[in-house]
């Protein structure tokens, strides 16, 4: 059984769509990172999505600005992160501890 997960907090439309692509690049970058395991192919075809994918989030920004949504309300949009599971996905953009001595 899938637990019952916290329910998001409200968002305005754009910052929904600012967490959805923040989360889409954060996706890639940990496809492409290096110190993880993985083929070239798949990092090349990461590197290649991630240009339209940060165009979207500066887009997504750039809404808001524009719709005068001047103020990040990080508390909120942190809370929505740990929904949508970021937490993991961010952990993929780190370095990986070392193992052995």
């Amino acid at each position: 059984m899938i637990p019952d997960l916290p329910p998001l907090p409200a968002l305005t439309r754009a910052e929904a769509e600012l967490i959805d692509r923040y989360l889409d690049v954060v996706d890639l970058v940990g496809r492409i990172n290096p110190a993880r395991p993985g083929d070239t192919y798949r990092g090349l075809r990461a590197a290649q999505a991630l240009v339209a994918e940060a165009t979207a989030l500066r887009d997504a920004l750039a809404l808001m600005h524009r719709r005068g949504e001047s103020e990040v309300h990080a508390p909120t949009l942190a809370q929505a992160l740990r929904v949508l599971d970021g937490e993991r996905r961010a952990a993929r953009v780190t370095i990986p501890p070392a193992t052995g001595s």
